[in-house]
């Protein structure tokens, strides 16, 4: 379990990490090509680490079911629709978002047993943790008197 924490942690903050960098690289160029430089630098390293660390194992596909290749595709979606919302709103708010997101539809598809997952079933303690964490960004978006927009500069933000 500790090392799950661990990797989640790490994950986390290269998520972080990874999003500021994108949305330095979204300042010079596209989306779309921000979109590209990421995801095709992605498929660079995995692909060397893969191989370094697999060899040939890595291309053992044959048991893959078919809609699960479209997981780079949605890759795009994640990547341009981040990239959006971080201009639009600022990073802590955006990700805040995201996450959430991203937890809401994890319980959904768990809960429902979806997409080869084992079925795991809603309990309370479930929704009002969602809840908590909705409720936090709330306080956080409405309690600030303004924010640090991505240059620096402080500017006032009108609800």
């Amino acid at each position: 379990m500790l090392l799950g924490l661990s990797m989640g942690l790490i994950a986390g903050s290269f998520l972080s990490l990874q999003n500021i960098f994108n949305t330095k690289v979204n300042e010079h160029t596209g989306s779309w090509a921000t979109t590209t430089l990421v995801l095709g630098m992605g498929f660079f390293a995995s692909f060397i680490i893969g191989l370094i660390i697999e060899g040939g194992q890595m291309f053992n596909l044959e048991n893959m079911k078919l809609w699960y290749w479209f997981s780079g595709i949605i890759g795009v979606g994640v990547v341009t629709c981040l990239m959006k919302s971080i201009r639009l709103l600022g990073p802590t708010y955006a990700i805040s978002i995201v996450l959430t997101s991203q937890l809401c539809f994890a319980l959904l598809w768990d809960s429902l047993g979806w997409l080869g997952l084992v079925q795991v079933p809603f309990t309370l303690k479930q929704l009002v943790g969602v809840l908590i964490i909705i409720s936090g960004i709330i306080v956080f978006k409405i309690g600030g008197k303004g924010t640090v927009a991505m240059t620096g500069k402080f500017s006032r933000q009108r609800a």
